[in-house]
C-alpha cells in the first residue's frame, strides 16, 4: 500500500506541475513587459493651455476725430476778427463769406493731439481772389498756419517759420486753384516736421519742412485763430469733412 500511495503522488505531482509551471511562466512574462513598459520615457501630463499674452508691440489704431457734423458748427465759434462776413452751414459744409478783411472759425473744445497727429479736410473757393483756406493748428505748444491761394490767389505755404510769412520762407509754392473746385488738404505734425499734401497735386508734398531748432509762430492776424482754427481773406471759402487722428509716435 505504501509503495502504492508514492506512485499515485508522484504520478499526480508530475500531472501538476506542467500547468504549474506554464502558470508561472505566464505571469514571469507578464511582469516582464510590465517592466520594460514602465522602464522606458514617461510621458509628461498635459498641461491646461495658457491663455496667449497680448502682442504689446502691435499698437493701437489710430483713432480718428470728426470735427464737424455737417449739421451745425458744433464746437466752432466764428472768429471775432472785426468786419467778418456771415457764417453759416449749408449741404454739409461751412460757409465762409467774404469779409472785410477777414471770415473765419475757431475750435472752442480741447483737442485730441498737440503733436504727432494729422489733420484731414476738404476747402473750396467759392468766390474771390485770395486765400480760401488759412488752417491755424498747434504744432507742440506753438501754433502754425498752412496758407492755400493767398497773396493773389496762388501762392501756398507755412506762416511762419522764423518770423516769416509763407510768402517769404522756403516753404512758398504756387499751386493755380480752381474756383467751386474741391480740395482735400492732408496736414502731418510731428514734433521735428510738418507735412501738408494736396491729393488733387499727386503724392509729393506740397510742403515738407523740418523744423528742429526753427522759431514756429502765426502772423498776428491769426492769433484768433489759435488753437485750430480756418480763415479767409477778402475770399469766401467753405469747408467740409474735417478730421484728426493721433499717428504713431
Amino acid at each position: 500500500m505504501a509503495a502504492e500511495h508514492i506512485t499515485t503522488t508522484k504520478t499526480s505531482l508530475y500531472r501538476t506541475l506542467p500547468g504549474k509551471l506554464c502558470t508561472a511562466w505566464l505571469l514571469l512574462g507578464v511582469l516582464t513587459v510590465g517592466a520594460c513598459r514602465n522602464s522606458g520615457p514617461q510621458s509628461k501630463p498635459n498641461k491646461p493651455s495658457e491663455p496667449s499674452e497680448p502682442n504689446v508691440a502691435q499698437a493701437a489704431p489710430p483713432t480718428d476725430t470728426s470735427l464737424f457734423d455737417g449739421k451745425t458748427l458744433g464746437n466752432w465759434k466764428i472768429t471775432d476778427f472785426g468786419g467778418q462776413g456771415d457764417v453759416h452751414v449749408k449741404d454739409g459744409s461751412i460757409y465762409l463769406e467774404m469779409g472785410n478783411d477777414m471770415t473765419g472759425i475757431t475750435w472752442g473744445a480741447p483737442l485730441p493731439a498737440k503733436t504727432n497727429y494729422e489733420i484731414t479736410l476738404e476747402a473750396m473757393r467759392v468766390n474771390g481772389s485770395d486765400f480760401f483756406c488759412g488752417l491755424t493748428f498747434p504744432v507742440g505748444e506753438n501754433f502754425c498756419s498752412l496758407v492755400l491761394g493767398g497773396w493773389g490767389g496762388t501762392l501756398c505755404g507755412l506762416s511762419n517759420i522764423d518770423y516769416y510769412d509763407a510768402a517769404n520762407n522756403e516753404t512758398t509754392r504756387i499751386v493755380s486753384f480752381e474756383t467751386g473746385k474741391w480740395y482735400h488738404v492732408r496736414l502731418h505734425v510731428r514734433p521735428d516736421r510738418i507735412q501738408a499734401w494736396l491729393e488733387e497735386e499727386g503724392e509729393e508734398p506740397l510742403v515738407d519742412m523740418d523744423i528742429t531748432d526753427r522759431k514756429i509762430d502765426t502772423r498776428a492776424e491769426m492769433d484768433m485763430c489759435q488753437p485750430m482754427g480756418v480763415a479767409t481773406w477778402q475770399t469766401s471759402g467753405a469747408v467740409r469733412n474735417i478730421h484728426m487722428r493721433k499717428l504713431p509716435d
